[in-house]
């Protein structure tokens, strides 16, 4: 049987990067919150977070996943993954990307459906 209720076009990446797309959607959807992302380590540990939106902390989901990498003893990363609705990356989301995983580190943005909009790198 074919689950037709997965929406994502994510044409042209390998299975790891459409599972990090896949993982940043869930958080997104599961928690409620304006953007869900995903990051891969040097390992291949995946960590996901959602937007943290708290009176005296407010970090973009990206940042969060980021930020929970290294707290995990995560010293690279291989890829990164946001689904928002906006248009690029942040500055501030690739440079979050760009201080553990390095400049060439992959940075893929989605649409809320899953459509890939955008892959840029972290420099």
């Amino acid at each position: 049987m074919t689950d037709t209720t997965d929406t994502t076009d994510t044409a042209g990446l390998d299975a790891e990067d459409r599972k990090i797309v896949t993982l940043a959607r869930s958080a997104r959807a599961r928690n409620g919150v304006p953007e869900g992302a995903a990051v891969r380590d040097e390992t291949g540990r995946t960590y996901v977070a959602g937007t943290v939106a708290l009176e005296s902390l407010k970090l973009s989901a990206l940042q969060t996943a980021v930020a929970m990498a290294v707290a995990s003893g995560a010293t690279s990363l291989e890829a990164a993954a946001v689904v928002s609705a906006a248009g690029t990356p942040s500055d501030d989301d690739r440079a979050a990307v760009r201080d553990l995983g390095g400049p060439d580190t992959p940075v893929l943005l989605a649409a809320p459906d899953g459509t890939l909009r955008v892959r840029v790198t972290a420099g």
